[in-house]
């Protein structure tokens, strides 16, 4: 019999399993309802068009909501089922040799120094430290800034001792990475260029490859954890460990990226590390370099060449998995244009694999269970969500201003199937990352983020689904800026047209002939996604007073593996 004590620490966790399962059964009772109601309603047909447009979008909603919070039950069972739970991987009692390498693309001196003492001060034994500085300088026509810059580099590199590794200049990381895993395989080739700073007989036979961005400084106890899960199987290509933002209490945006990013690294990653769908996130991982060489290096044709290697490892047969613990700290965007270049950049590239997944399921359903195909459709469909939004905001606005479509005229089914889906799914949502330690301002900060980027994703899935690359970019880590708002026209625009649609609203509440009901119920939605767009203008002055994260956040403590 369980004590008193493992009951009360279980019982948030069976509360938020049943929580999340009422959520998706309210969902599929509100789709099918809706469904009913436009097959009895006497629709005309661009009235049908449009309201099978929206059961598009709410399904393309629902099947998100379904990933997620099967991944929410999922890791919530295992925490409450002691036979679930694996068991942490033994103590490393060798320590095989790993390449730890700084991926370096015109980074500031301040960032790289620190960068490159939390490397230095890394208590593994056996560790091979590499700056891999990506700079062009081999075209940009002898520029002397740059010679300048280069030459600090290098000073900097020797007082600290960590070895620069060069290349011929390919404009990509992924092409970095693969040229210093040809240089760690033994072979040189023309234009590599390697400077030793380090004290020790530099060998190429790691066995492992930690991939780290300049702007991530890993924790002096990284690597050992790691090592150990890969050490104790051979099949398993990475390990995959969170971003965690050290300016979260000085800066709005990071503040609100931070609670962006921990939708992603609570239960989404501890969901896909148990199914083997984990992908690589470009940095704070370690490799099996066995793993890198057997799928050719890093996929070298996406923006997020991390996400495309990680599919192609899947498919040959190696495991991935993810340890949530935070091991590295860094900078996060600090103003909404770093922020937006970021989401650009992750966004086009993973809707861009969409193709790539679409492929492999029709030449291979059966390559993997539904529900690892279904984790992989999610990840690469999810930032088309800014056409989902958009389409769902215009039909209260229609509905005010024309009475179109006429079904909305039913508050009814609004009451009746939409409110209790949209509490249980707020609850689920809200009550899951609660029990992980997050305000509710924190949640609704992520959230926010996420909306006020919308014109970003559309732009982004767009040029992903056209095989459109976009141009690389740095995301800034030096100052904080606003944003002239005449660069935020869209959501602006959007703003504008809910809070007019709000008031058009009331007048008809008071003057119209529309129900009544229908158009209390359409405002209030259009107040609510007003009132969430509306942040832009708060986030916008990004070195103002933090008000949402109002607590030290503390470091997660060590998980086992897989848990």
């Amino acid at each position: 019999m369980r004590s008193n004590k493992t009951s009360s620490r279980t019982a948030p966790a069976r509360t938020i399993i049943f929580v999340t399962i009422s959520a998706l059964v309210l969902a599929v009772l509100y789709i099918i309802g809706h469904a009913m109601l436009i097959s009895l309603s006497e629709l005309n047909v661009p009235e049908l068009i449009a309201m099978s447009l929206l059961i598009a979008c709410e399904i393309f909603m629902f099947l998100h909501a379904v990933a997620y919070f099967s991944n929410v039950a999922h890791v919530n069972a295992h925490a409450i089922d002691p036979d679930r739970i694996v068991a942490a991987p033994a103590p490393l009692t060798t320590f095989p040799p790993v390449a730890f390498a700084i991926c370096s693309y015109r980074e500031p001196l301040t960032v790289l120094e620190a960068n490159m003492i939390c490397f230095r001060n890394l208590t593994y034994p056996n560790k091979r430290l590499f700056l891999l500085d990506d700079t062009p300088y081999d075209r940009t026509n002898d520029d002397p800034a740059l010679a300048r810059y280069r030459a600090d580099v290098d000073a900097l590199a020797r007082q600290i001792g960590i070895n620069v590794f060069r290349h011929s200049w390919r404009g990509a990381k992924a092409g970095m990475i693969n040229d210093f895993l040809h240089f760690l395989g033994g072979r040189d080739e023309p234009g590599f260029e390697m400077a030793p700073n380090q004290n020790v007989k530099i060998l190429r036979d790691a066995r492992y490859l930690a991939i780290f961005d300049a702007d991530m400084n890993p924790l002096s106890d990284f690597a050992e954890p790691l090592i150990a899960q890969l050490e104790a199987d051979d099949r398993l290509a990475f390990v995959q460990t969170p971003q965690f933002y050290s300016n979260i209490s000085t800066n709005r945006v990071a503040n609100g990226a931070a609670a962006q990013q921990a939708v992603f690294y609570e239960y989404i990653c501890e969901g896909k590390g148990m199914l083997d769908t984990m992908p690589c996130c470009g940095t704070n991982v370690m490799f099996r370099v066995a793993a890198l060489e057997d799928v050719g290096g890093m996929d070298e044709s996406s923006v997020t060449e991390d996400f495309a290697t990680s599919i192609k490892l899947h498919l040959r047969g190696w495991r991935s998995t993810y340890l949530n613990r935070v091991c590295a700290f860094g900078m996060g965007p600090q103003d909404l244009g770093s922020f937006f270049k970021q989401q650009f950049r992750w966004a086009s590239g993973t809707v861009g694999l969409l193709r790539v997944v679409l492929k492999e399921f029709v030449k291979n359903p059966r390559a993997f269970s539904p529900r690892r195909w279904l984790e992989y459709f999610a990840s690469v469909s999810f930032y088309c969500v800014g056409w989902v939004w958009l389409i769902i905001w215009s039909f209260p606005v229609l509905y005010v201003f024309v009475g179109f479509p006429r079904n909305l005229a039913r508050p009814d089914v609004f009451f009746a199937l939409f409110i209790p889906y949209l509490a249980f799914t707020f609850w689920a949502f809200i009550g899951s990352l609660r029990y992980r330690g997050y305000s509710t301002a924190d949640v609704f900060s992520g959230m926010t983020m996420n909306v006020i980027s919308f014109p970003v994703y559309m732009m982004a899935s767009a040029c992903g689904l056209l095989g459109i690359r976009g141009k690389f970019r740095v995301t800034s880590k030096e100052g904080a800026t606003s944003m002239p708002l005449l660069l935020l026209w869209p959501q602006l625009a959007v703003f504008c047209v809910l809070v007019v649609t709000v008031a058009w609203g009331l007048n008809h509440l008071i003057y119209g002939t529309l129900s009544a009901g229908a158009v209390f119920g359409n405002i209030i939605w259009c107040a609510y996604n007003a009132a969430m767009i509306g942040t832009i203008l708060y986030f916008n002055r990004p070195t103002e007073k933090v008000g949402l994260f109002r607590r030290e956040r503390r470091l997660k403590t060590p998980r086992a593996a897989n848990a």
